[in-house]
């Protein structure tokens, strides 16, 4: 079983940033990569980046040039940097975890941007 947990969402002002983080417990090796997707009320659930065990990265591309992910390995943890923040990205954002064919999910954490 892997746990996951988010941090660091909040209200921010359009054009500000945040750092959201997604910690890591429970057995944790052979994933074979981590996740960030959103959730705003009333929509599906989409994927906003994601990063393997290699290192390869992709991002949806309305996020392109604003999010950053990152991994810091001795922490297991999990961080997407937001940047130049729009109203359009006000969602729930939660953590997920790919190992072997199961997925693990956080319990979100609620990014509000203001205009």
């Amino acid at each position: 079983q892997v746990y996951l947990v988010e941090s660091g969402g909040g209200l921010v002002q359009a054009g500000g940033s945040l750092r959201l983080s997604c910690a890591a417990s429970g057995i944790i090796f052979n994933i074979a990569s981590w996740g960030w997707y959103r959730q705003a009320p009333g929509k599906e659930r989409d994927l906003v980046a994601t990063i393997s065990v290699d290192g390869r990265i992709q991002y949806i591309d309305s996020v392109k040039g604003r999010f950053t992910i990152s991994r810091d390995r001795a922490k297991v943890t999990v961080h997407l940097q937001m940047s130049d923040l729009k109203p359009e990205d006000t969602a729930f954002y939660i953590c997920n975890a790919k190992k072997y064919s199961t997925e693990y999910w956080g319990n979100g954490t609620l990014v509000a941007v203001s205009s």
